[in-house]
Protein backbone atom coordinates (compact mmCIF):
# COMPACT_ATOMS: atom_id res chain seq x y z
CA UNK A 1 0.00 0.00 0.00
CA UNK A 2 1.21 3.77 -0.75
CA UNK A 3 1.92 5.64 2.01
CA UNK A 4 1.21 9.66 1.18
CA UNK A 5 1.96 10.90 4.98
CA UNK A 6 0.00 14.07 6.00
CA UNK A 7 2.49 16.16 7.98
CA UNK A 8 0.55 18.92 9.68
CA UNK A 9 0.93 20.37 13.43
CA UNK A 10 0.65 23.81 15.01
CA UNK A 11 2.41 26.75 13.31
CA UNK A 12 5.84 26.89 14.77
CA UNK A 13 5.91 23.26 15.86
CA UNK A 14 8.43 22.22 14.41
CA UNK A 15 6.98 20.61 10.83
CA UNK A 16 9.87 22.22 8.62
CA UNK A 17 12.23 20.21 11.35
CA UNK A 18 10.56 17.13 10.38
CA UNK A 19 10.27 17.39 6.42
CA UNK A 20 14.13 18.08 6.23
CA UNK A 21 14.83 15.05 8.25
CA UNK A 22 12.31 12.88 6.33
CA UNK A 23 13.87 14.76 2.82
CA UNK A 24 17.48 14.00 4.17
CA UNK A 25 17.64 10.96 5.90
CA UNK A 26 15.40 8.85 3.89
CA UNK A 27 14.98 10.70 0.40
CA UNK A 28 12.01 11.06 0.34
CA UNK A 29 9.78 13.31 -1.54
CA UNK A 30 8.39 16.65 -0.13
CA UNK A 31 5.70 18.79 -1.10
CA UNK A 32 5.22 21.55 1.12
CA UNK A 33 1.94 23.89 0.85
CA UNK A 34 4.05 26.56 2.11
CA UNK A 35 5.66 26.43 -1.41
CA UNK A 36 2.81 26.12 -3.11
CA UNK A 37 1.60 28.95 -1.74
CA UNK A 38 4.34 31.76 -2.52
CA UNK A 39 4.03 30.39 -5.71
CA UNK A 40 0.40 31.18 -6.18
CA UNK A 41 0.94 34.91 -5.28
CA UNK A 42 4.49 34.86 -6.95
CA UNK A 43 4.73 38.84 -9.18
CA UNK A 44 1.61 39.50 -11.39
CA UNK A 45 -0.02 35.85 -10.70
CA UNK A 46 -3.65 36.52 -10.78
CA UNK A 47 -4.16 35.57 -6.90
CA UNK A 48 -1.26 38.14 -6.54
CA UNK A 49 -3.24 40.78 -8.73
CA UNK A 50 -6.59 39.81 -6.91
CA UNK A 51 -5.27 40.30 -3.47
CA UNK A 52 -3.90 44.24 -4.41
CA UNK A 53 -7.38 45.05 -5.70
CA UNK A 54 -9.00 43.88 -2.40
CA UNK A 55 -6.06 45.33 -0.05
CA UNK A 56 -4.53 48.30 -2.05
CA UNK A 57 -1.10 49.67 -1.51
CA UNK A 58 -1.00 48.74 2.36
CA UNK A 59 0.41 45.17 1.08
CA UNK A 60 2.31 46.09 -1.83
CA UNK A 61 5.96 46.25 -1.44
CA UNK A 62 8.49 48.14 -4.17
CA UNK A 63 8.41 46.64 -7.23
CA UNK A 64 5.20 44.87 -7.31
CA UNK A 65 5.96 42.11 -3.98
CA UNK A 66 3.53 41.30 -1.96
CA UNK A 67 4.01 42.33 1.93
CA UNK A 68 3.19 39.22 3.93
CA UNK A 69 3.52 40.77 7.18
CA UNK A 70 1.02 43.65 6.16
CA UNK A 71 -1.33 41.02 4.71
CA UNK A 72 -0.71 38.50 7.80
CA UNK A 73 -1.63 41.53 10.30
CA UNK A 74 -5.18 42.29 7.81
CA UNK A 75 -6.16 38.59 8.06
CA UNK A 76 -5.64 37.22 11.43
CA UNK A 77 -7.19 40.11 13.05
CA UNK A 78 -10.48 39.14 10.62
CA UNK A 79 -11.69 35.79 9.96
CA UNK A 80 -13.77 37.21 7.22
CA UNK A 81 -10.80 38.06 5.40
CA UNK A 82 -8.62 35.02 6.36
CA UNK A 83 -11.61 32.77 4.67
CA UNK A 84 -11.59 35.13 1.35
CA UNK A 85 -7.65 34.61 1.04
CA UNK A 86 -7.86 30.99 1.47
CA UNK A 87 -10.35 30.13 -1.07
CA UNK A 88 -7.96 32.67 -3.45
CA UNK A 89 -4.92 30.06 -2.56
CA UNK A 90 -6.30 26.71 -1.15
CA UNK A 91 -7.95 25.16 -4.29
CA UNK A 92 -3.86 26.14 -6.69
CA UNK A 93 -2.91 24.06 -3.67
CA UNK A 94 -4.67 21.29 -4.11
CA UNK A 95 -4.40 21.43 -7.41
CA UNK A 96 -0.13 20.96 -6.86
CA UNK A 97 -0.67 18.30 -4.42
CA UNK A 98 -2.66 16.18 -7.28
CA UNK A 99 -0.63 16.76 -9.94
CA UNK A 100 2.87 15.59 -7.28
CA UNK A 101 1.24 12.53 -6.41
CA UNK A 102 0.12 11.82 -9.68
CA UNK A 103 3.41 11.99 -11.08
CA UNK A 104 5.48 10.51 -8.34
CA UNK A 105 6.27 7.33 -8.47
CA UNK A 106 7.74 6.55 -4.74
CA UNK A 107 6.30 4.14 -2.57
CA UNK A 108 6.12 7.31 0.41
CA UNK A 109 5.66 10.56 0.10
CA UNK A 110 5.65 13.15 2.56
CA UNK A 111 2.65 16.20 1.80
CA UNK A 112 3.44 18.63 4.42
CA UNK A 113 0.35 20.80 4.92
CA UNK A 114 -0.11 23.10 7.87
CA UNK A 115 -3.47 23.60 7.53
CA UNK A 116 -4.58 20.00 6.53
CA UNK A 117 -7.87 19.90 8.10
CA UNK A 118 -8.66 23.83 7.73
CA UNK A 119 -8.28 23.17 4.18
CA UNK A 120 -10.41 19.79 4.31
CA UNK A 121 -7.16 17.65 2.62
CA UNK A 122 -6.88 15.02 4.15
CA UNK A 123 -8.72 12.82 1.46
CA UNK A 124 -5.49 13.33 -0.12
CA UNK A 125 -3.39 11.04 2.80
CA UNK A 126 -3.04 7.96 3.91
CA UNK A 127 -2.18 8.59 7.57
CA UNK A 128 -1.43 11.71 9.55
CA UNK A 129 1.22 12.82 11.59
CA UNK A 130 1.03 15.71 13.93
CA UNK A 131 4.15 17.69 15.25
CA UNK A 132 3.13 19.05 18.84
CA UNK A 133 4.89 20.86 21.50
CA UNK A 134 3.78 22.93 24.34
CA UNK A 135 1.51 26.57 23.91
CA UNK A 136 4.10 28.86 25.34
CA UNK A 137 7.33 26.63 23.74
CA UNK A 138 4.84 27.33 20.44
CA UNK A 139 4.52 30.78 21.42
CA UNK A 140 8.10 31.60 22.23
CA UNK A 141 9.66 30.14 18.78
CA UNK A 142 6.93 31.78 16.26
CA UNK A 143 7.55 35.36 17.81
CA UNK A 144 11.77 34.39 17.57
CA UNK A 145 11.17 33.06 13.63
CA UNK A 146 8.85 35.59 12.79
CA UNK A 147 10.01 38.47 15.15
CA UNK A 148 6.56 39.07 16.60
CA UNK A 149 5.30 40.29 19.52
CA UNK A 150 3.70 37.57 21.67
CA UNK A 151 0.21 39.70 20.86
CA UNK A 152 0.85 38.68 17.50
CA UNK A 153 1.80 35.28 18.26
CA UNK A 154 -0.60 34.06 19.98
CA UNK A 155 -3.62 35.64 17.46
CA UNK A 156 -1.82 33.74 14.64
CA UNK A 157 -1.61 30.47 16.24
CA UNK A 158 -5.33 31.00 17.97
CA UNK A 159 -6.17 31.16 14.19
CA UNK A 160 -5.98 27.62 13.41
CA UNK A 161 -7.51 24.64 14.87
CA UNK A 162 -7.27 23.31 18.68
CA UNK A 163 -3.99 21.44 18.23
CA UNK A 164 -5.21 19.30 20.94
CA UNK A 165 -8.10 18.58 17.63
CA UNK A 166 -5.34 18.12 15.58
CA UNK A 167 -3.89 15.39 17.75
CA UNK A 168 -7.15 13.95 18.22
CA UNK A 169 -7.36 13.06 14.61
CA UNK A 170 -3.67 11.99 14.33
CA UNK A 171 -2.49 8.30 13.21
CA UNK A 172 1.00 9.63 15.24
CA UNK A 173 1.75 12.97 17.19
CA UNK A 174 5.75 14.19 17.02
CA UNK A 175 6.37 15.59 20.38
CA UNK A 176 8.66 18.07 19.44
CA UNK A 177 9.55 19.66 23.55
CA UNK A 178 12.95 17.94 23.87
CA UNK A 179 16.07 17.51 21.92
CA UNK A 180 16.32 16.83 17.99
CA UNK A 181 17.68 13.55 18.76
CA UNK A 182 14.55 12.39 20.71
CA UNK A 183 12.44 13.99 17.85
CA UNK A 184 14.20 11.90 14.83
CA UNK A 185 13.80 8.27 17.11
CA UNK A 186 10.49 9.27 17.41
CA UNK A 187 10.43 9.90 13.46
CA UNK A 188 12.35 6.69 12.73
CA UNK A 189 10.05 4.35 14.79
CA UNK A 190 7.17 5.68 12.95
CA UNK A 191 8.53 5.36 9.41
CA UNK A 192 9.11 1.67 10.67
CA UNK A 193 5.12 1.13 11.43
CA UNK A 194 4.20 1.57 7.65
CA UNK A 195 0.75 0.12 8.20
CA UNK A 196 -0.57 2.69 11.10
CA UNK A 197 -3.73 3.94 8.94
CA UNK A 198 -4.51 0.45 7.25
CA UNK A 199 -4.60 -1.23 10.58
CA UNK A 200 -6.51 1.52 12.28
CA UNK A 201 -9.39 0.97 9.88
CA UNK A 202 -9.31 -3.00 10.13
CA UNK A 203 -9.94 -2.45 14.10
Amino acid sequence: MRRIIGLTGGIATGKTTVSRYLGDTYHLPIFDADIYAREAVNRNSPILTAIFNRYGSSVILGEGELNRQALGDIIFNDSQEKLWLESQIHPYVRHQFEEAIQESESSTIILVIPLLFESNLTHLVTEIWVVSCPYDQQIKRLMTRNNLTEEQAIIRINSQLPLSQKIAAADVVLENDSTLDTLYQQIDQSLINDNIKSLRRQA
